[in-house]
């Protein structure tokens, strides 16, 4: 990609042009992964109302076992958020491939996660028996809560992105980390309980808050980003020649070319306007007679 392919956005990176139909293809994306995220939120908070622990004590999970009310309302919901990860992957530039090959393995560990439905109480290890579904279960969401922290952080030192993306994944990232200790060290030492299930509820919420936002920041910056025939800086005008010599002079240069003695400047004048864009000085022009009158 050329140098005039490049421009540089609000934070000062550098940021290779996108053809507008890449762009519209894009933008379309971030637009769907957000309204993909809200979509399967809001079917997850109903059906985590309507499951069989509706208070903060259980998990988030408990809504998709098989003898919750709206076991099929969660997967769906759950099915949303994955599409809206693979979604806003889609949207990343690529210069952010490490986010976007995060948010891959994000989407693929919430399908498996609403796939493989835990039993009643969703128990995880060390004081509860499990069986198969549940550690295949706990395994996939813990995957992809864990994918879904690392794409903030790797979101934050990406570049081709706008200052405000990389703002929210930093400020979400932030907030996500301490909660991810909390939640981790809560099953450990304490269990299932108030504490686990209000700290899951909040990891959760920013995450998809975070989702959602990213992707319609990423819809709004990539509509009103300019064409790509922007140049960064020194907008260069065509080739002009000075008695045969190159002169690649900016807009509003003036002066003569590089290269040209200062002797010279100083004894010769300098070229008519009229002739300067030529290949080279080859003479009067017909019809230029007028203008070069023979002495008497």
């Amino acid at each position: 990609m050329g140098s005039a392919q490049v421009r540089r956005n609000a934070g000062g990176a550098a940021v290779p042009a996108v053809p507008h139909r890449e762009r519209v293809v894009r933008a379309t994306a971030a637009f769907a992964a957000a309204a993909c995220t809200i979509a399967g939120t809001v079917a997850v908070l109903l059906a985590v109302r309507a499951g069989p622990d509706p208070g903060f004590g259980g998990y988030v999970s408990e809504a998709g076992t098989g003898t919750a009310d709206a076991a099929s309302t969660y997967r769906l919901g759950v099915f949303g958020v994955a599409a809206g990860l693979v979604l806003l992957a889609v949207a990343l530039p690529s210069t952010a491939r490490i986010a976007a090959a995060l948010l891959g393995t994000g989407a693929a560990g919430t399908v498996v996660s609403g796939a493989v439905p835990c039993t009643d109480g969703c128990p995880l290890p060390p004081y509860e028996s499990v069986g198969l579904a549940d550690l295949v279960h706990g395994g996939a969401s813990i995957g992809a809560v864990a994918a879904g922290v690392f794409a903030m952080l790797a979101l934050c030192r990406s570049v081709g992105v706008s200052r405000a993306v990389r703002r929210v994944a930093a400020v979400a990232a932030v907030v996500s980390l301490p909660l991810s200790a909390i939640i981790g060290l809560g099953m450990l030492v304490v269990g299932r309980g108030l504490l686990v299930g209000m700290v899951e509820r909040l990891l959760l919420g920013v995450g998809v808050l975070w989702l959602g936002t990213t992707a319609l920041r990423f819809g709004v910056d990539l509509l009103l980003r300019r064409p790509s025939r922007d140049a960064p800086a020194g907008r260069r005008l065509p080739c002009r020649t000075v008695s045969g010599r190159p002169w690649h002079g900016r807009a509003g240069g003036t002066g003569f070319p590089v290269g040209v003695p200062a002797a010279e400047r100083g004894d010769r004048p300098e070229p008519d306007q009229d002739r300067q864009y030529g290949d080279e000085d080859t003479g009067p022009e017909p019809g230029d007679h007028h203008r070069h009158r023979p002495t008497e």
